[in-house]
């Protein structure tokens, strides 16, 4: 089974690495941003050309967004994917986050193509640094139960690993639907020149 691997955050990101790790053993792709993406949404490249950078015979670096990542590996590197998995992020990509992710718009645009997948991002709390080897292995964990279960044609699953703190027990899987409340919304703009007015939230 051939799957891509992309993300957000750019392909030499330590997240990318460890869902790499994470799917040892499978016959998996990088097809991943040049550049850092976080926030883009669903956005795609349609004014420019698209570069397309072979590191090697498994990993092809592209000048584009995840969701470019994902049309340009369907149709232009591999003829059969039957997978993709958007991430490790290094964030949470909770509720109404999850329209603006652009991990989580890389297994959205999969899915408009009958291709099923699972983004996975990683809660950080606090600002603390992220341990990608124990997200790779709660990675492995929870692809190998979710590729168990049946999905719908144009879904897909969209994971967030917690911030576990040192002696605290592996965490269960959690299934529950996305929340639709807005985000608290907290903004100083610039004004009159320079003037800062704080808005509500």
């Amino acid at each position: 089974m051939t799957i891509i691997l992309t993300n957000d955050d750019g392909i030499d990101a330590p997240g990318i690495q460890a869902l790499l790790k994470a799917v040892n053993g499978k016959n998996a792709i990088i097809a991943a941003p040049v550049d850092h993406q976080s926030g883009c949404g669903h956005q795609v490249t349609t004014t420019r050309a698209i570069n397309l950078q072979r590191r090697s015979e498994t990993e092809y670096a592209i000048a584009g967004t995840p969701a470019d990542c994902v049309r340009i590996a369907i149709t232009q590197i591999i003829a059969d994917v039957k997978f993709v998995l958007s991430g490790i992020n290094a964030g949470g990509n909770l509720g109404v986050d999850s329209y603006i992710s652009g991990t989580v718009a890389a297994v959205r645009e999969a899915a408009m193509h009958g291709i099923p997948g699972i983004a996975i991002s990683h809660y950080r709390k606090a600002k603390q640094n992220f341990d990608w080897d124990l997200a790779a292995k709660f990675t492995s964990e929870v692809i190998e139960d979710l590729l168990q279960r049946p999905l719908e044609p144009g879904s897909f699953w969209n994971v967030n690993l917690p911030h576990l703190q040192p002696g605290e027990p592996d965490p269960n899987i959690v299934f529950c639907q996305a929340c639709t409340k807005p985000l608290p919304l907290t903004s100083t703009p610039a004004i009159n020149g320079g003037d800062s007015k704080k808005l509500p939230s």
